[in-house]
């Protein structure tokens, strides 16, 4: 493979002969992250392909972002994007080749022959929707829908440029003064929540995208980047020249609440043709070579990322920056304030009360553990029987009724008490209760204690000292401590008593408990080079091995108990989830379930022989494991950031960062209801940990991050 190589002493780095084995043949445009040369390859393909600016080239996090620029754009390859041909992120000068498509961007149309027609407007929009409804399903969120990165083709509009990051928390977007996307196009919670944005973000930048096709202006204008984040945030849309029969979608695409914005589908059945009409067919202008044209600030088009090796499979990792600088982060400070997801005071009816058999009619109930606005507070919450077990930043442990949410006892804290970090700080993340050996297990003083409360009185029993510990566990009435370096200490559930102490695993060992009643554990230990994985079955009374595994790639286990199996989740670099595992714990057979497209950062559940997975994006995903199994369904839930999910009967149980509680049809994958968000309503809106939801009895209880706990009934999400 040619290496890249440059005309010139300086600026030859912006203008090398090569990338890879193509031959660059003239320039096609300029951004922030590269520039965008015409090539062809040996079959005669037309090929886009950006190579990175040699500033640029040398910056190990850049690097790092456009691996998943072009992870991103090689997943989302298809019909509204165009192709992946070719790539090499770990080249010199980093590089990505891309079909060429012929035809403006939305930017180089409307400026040259001003605004869209009414049937122009149609086309475009419902061949957007239709993108990003693909794009969605492909497990992306874009992010930096714009303009100048849609692509006017003869067979309608292709989304580019995915410089962009995964809509979770990311090591490589936590540099102050750096938002994601470009501010006229950002909706709200980009600017005040920018850990939490989903796929809805992208509905409100189709929204300022047609307005900008309709009008030659955004929704949202102003010389200032500044004042721009500030009308997204506060302002209400200008939608003065948008034609009237389009102005109620595209402003509902603008509702500053994520929620209430239209899905994909929604977007592209309002946008049909009405019946009796004929769609003006739409001719693009040819694109002219950058050399050739005045500079329209276009940016690089799409990339992705690759694996090395033939059998290499598609991820989704992507970041893309705007840097608008310090003073937008204080200017936005008090944004938060100005768009309200929900806050409720008091108690809230949950639906029309649903009588249980041997149970008096439930209303659903709420009720708040701990108060303040500067922090998030979630708790923490596990029920058993009729009583519901919860923790709290500033409660060590309380028991609420799980009838009325009334408390039957209460363990505060004082201090470096349970919920508190070791200075006091109410910040610390509450864990959840578990009861074990007949007690209740709270973990206190920051994480540095364990107590054992009376699960009828809440009076202490037991403690030990687990600070020197990674991880606590809890199986078969055993509590097991878990080192860094693999030493474990177990004890007696019941009494606290050291059962043993033994090495039994080694640095990144995670614990799953083994099959009911079977009175074993699961330690499974990744190897480094993450090519292999070592499982092994423990003996919780004396710590003896009862047998041990080696399997195959990088996996880790689903916690929860199961029958006769350990399911585990097999993950690449990026920790993007590829396939599920299933050990036989019996025949110790293995069946591995490929997973269609990739999920990112997934959690599980398990029911029988099928596994619920939840990752960040929304997307929700139901793997069949038994022979000829695979996935079953796949639906968009539209939260960017969830639970784990939990399984109750023939439902599935998951709450959202911002306190919605959604419940899904196991069977067919449908949303059957879902909770108003409980965000805090002072100046933190994302929360570390988001504990799962827990059920009982014909009832679901969650909690929020403003701090409230709350129950509704099972029987009737779509109430809720």
């Amino acid at each position: 493979m040619p290496p890249l190589r440059s005309t010139g002493p300086v600026p030859e780095a912006e203008h090398p002969e090569y990338a890879g084995q193509y031959r660059l043949e003239r320039c096609l445009g300029s951004g922030g992250m590269g520039v965008v040369h015409l090539a062809t390859s040996a079959s005669g393909l037309r090929l886009a392909i950006k190579v990175v600016h040699a500033e640029h080239a040398t910056d190990p996090e850049f690097r790092a972002r456009f691996r998943q620029e072009v992870a991103a754009a090689r997943r989302v390859s298809g019909a509204f994007t165009a192709p992946v041909v070719d790539a090499d992120p770990a080249a010199g000068r980093p590089w990505m080749a891309t079909l060429f498509i012929e035809g403006p961007t939305l930017a180089e149309r409307v400026k040259r022959n001003g605004p869209l027609s009414v049937d122009e407007l149609r086309r475009v929009g419902a061949g957007l929707a239709e993108a990003l409804r693909d794009i969605h399903r492909a497990g992306v969120v874009h992010r930096d829908l714009k303009p100048s990165n849609v692509l006017l083709a003869a067979d309608g509009p292709k989304v580019i440029d995915f410089g962009i990051s995964r809509p979770s928390d990311s090591d490589l977007r936590t540099e102050t003064g750096k938002l994601i996307g470009t501010p006229p196009f950002m909706a709200p919670e980009q600017f005040q929540r920018p850990r939490d944005v989903g796929p809805a973000a992208d509905l409100f930048a189709l929204g300022a995208v047609l307005v900008h096709a309709a009008t030659g202006r955004g929704p949202f204008d102003s010389g200032s980047p500044y004042i721009v984040a500030y009308q997204v945030v506060h302002n209400e849309p200008d939608l003065t020249g948008v034609p009237e029969e389009l102005a109620p979608l595209l402003a509902r695409c603008l509702a500053k609440d994520p929620a209430e914005r239209p899905a994909p589908d929604e977007v592209m059945a309002e946008l049909r043709t009405p019946v009796g009409e004929v769609a003006t067919a739409f001719i693009p202008v040819q694109r002219v070579p950058a050399d050739e044209r005045q500079p329209t600030g276009r940016g690089p088009g799409p990339a992705e990322e690759e694996e090395p090796g033939p059998a290499a499979r598609p991820r989704r990792r992507l970041v893309r920056y705007a840097a608008v600088g310090s003073l937008l982060v204080g200017l936005l400070a008090g944004a938060y304030a100005g768009i309200r997801m929900a806050a409720h005071d008091g108690a809230r009816a949950a639906g029309a009360p649903v009588a249980h058999r041997g149970e008096p009619a439930f209303t659903g109930w709420q009720t708040s553990l701990s108060k303040g606005s500067d922090s998030l507070r979630t708790a923490a919450c596990s029920s058993h029987g009729g009583a519901l077990y919860c923790a709290a930043p500033g409660v060590m442990a309380t028991r609420l009724a799980a009838l009325d949410g009334k408390p039957v006892w209460t363990r505060g804290s004082v201090g470096s008490g349970a919920g508190a970090g070791p200075e006091g700080d109410a910040g610390y993340e509450a864990r959840t209760p578990v009861l074990s050996g007949g007690l209740l297990h709270v973990t206190t003083a920051g994480g540095q204690r364990l107590e054992a409360l009376d699960p009828e009185s809440g009076a202490t029993r037991w403690t030990a000292a687990i600070g020197p510990y990674a991880t606590v566990g809890h199986a078969e009435g055993c509590v097991l401590l878990a080192g860094a370096d693999g030493n474990v200490r177990a004890l007696d559930g019941t009494t606290g008593e050291e059962l043993w102490r033994k090495r039994r695993g080694a640095p990144g060992t995670q614990w799953a408990p083994g099959p009911r009643g079977s009175g074993t554990v699961f330690a499974v230990t990744p190897g480094a080079d993450g090519a292999g994985t070592l499982v092994r079955v423990i003996a919780t009374r004396d710590g003896s091995v009862r047998w041990e595994k080696r399997l195959t790639g990088s996996l880790s286990p689903v916690p929860s108990a199961s029958e006769g199996a350990l399911f585990l989740l097999a993950a690449d670099s990026d920790d993007f989830t590829t396939a599920v595992v299933r050990l036989d714990t019996n025949t110790r057979g293995v069946r591995r379930v490929p997973l269609p497209v990739d999920v990112d950062q997934a959690q599980a559940a398990v029911a029988g022989s099928t596994v619920y997975l939840a990752g960040t994006g929304g997307s929700l995903l139901a793997v069949d494991t038994a022979a000829g199994g695979g996935q079953r369904w796949r639906l968009e839930t539209y939260v960017a950031q969830s639970s784990r999910p939990v399984v109750d009967g023939d439902r599935i149980y998951l709450s959202g960062a911002d306190g919605r509680l959604l419940a899904v049809d196991a069977e067919r994958g449908v949303l059957l209801g879902q909770t108003d968000p409980r965000m805090n309503s002072g100046r933190s809106t994302y929360t570390s940990a988001l504990p799962a939801p827990a059920t009982a009895s014909g009832k679901v209880f969650a909690t929020a991050p403003d701090g409230t706990v709350f129950a509704v009934d099972a029987a009737d999400p779509g109430r809720w």
